[in-house]
């Protein structure tokens, strides 16, 4: 088995648990364990990290410790130094809002699977023509929303993705409807304020929610 089935396989297993991927910006360290608590216990076991906060791979670490059979990964990453230190930190998949001939070379090197980012067709052939066959359409709404990737999976269906940017529980069922998406990323269910007070069953209740979508 080739280290490009090994990826392919990890990343069709991963966003195959859950319809919705909790996309998640850590600003307070003492947070981490607590929301990623709450968001599994609500059934979504899938998490991404963004990388917009100097804390975010401290608790990718904390998060997989204290949850070991949670899958999670970081989001935003931007580079390959970025790609490296995600997999130094223990992260299960990464994601990146696009993809550069640089960051695709480091993805194929190296074992955590990339779902990295496209926003048009011809993005999307060039991904393919990496090996890449999941892939994250954003700015999802802004991009052509569902009807977009309606129309590409008639043309690319041996492509999945899975669309973030604009997306909550009043069109989320549209993407997930679709034979092209494997699910979709959101963070409607971490509102800052229930993070801020502490209200992880607020959370843990709007996650439930988020599951049973599809």
């Amino acid at each position: 088995m080739t280290h490009d089935t090994v990826r392919h396989d990890t990343l069709a297993a991963t966003l195959g648990r859950g319809p919705v991927i909790p996309v998640i910006v850590i600003e307070d360290l003492s947070h981490a364990v607590p929301l990623a608590q709450a968001l599994v216990a609500g059934g979504l076991t899938v998490l991404e990290v963004t990388l917009r906060t100097p804390v975010a791979l401290e608790a990718i670490a904390l998060m997989r410790a204290a949850l070991p059979d949670a899958i999670v990964g970081v989001g935003t990453v931007l580079n390959a130094e970025q790609l490296h230190a995600a997999a130094e930190a223990g992260a299960s998949f990464a994601v990146s809002p696009g993809l550069t001939d640089a960051l695709a070379s480091a993805a194929l090197a190296q074992s955590v699977p990339l779902l990295p980012g496209i926003a048009t067709a011809s993005e999307a052939m060039a991904a393919r023509e990496r090996g890449l066959r999941h892939l994250k359409f954003f700015p999802a709404e802004a991009a052509g929303g569902a009807k977009f990737l309606s129309s590409l999976a008639s043309v690319i269906p041996d492509l999945a993705f899975c669309p973030t940017g604009g997306i909550g529980p009043a069109n989320a069922g549209s993407y997930l409807a679709l034979p092209n998406v494997a699910c979709v990323g959101g963070s409607w269910m971490i509102p800052r304020d229930m993070v801020q007070a502490g209200h992880w069953a607020g959370i843990t209740a709007l996650a439930a929610a988020a599951s049973a979508l599809r």
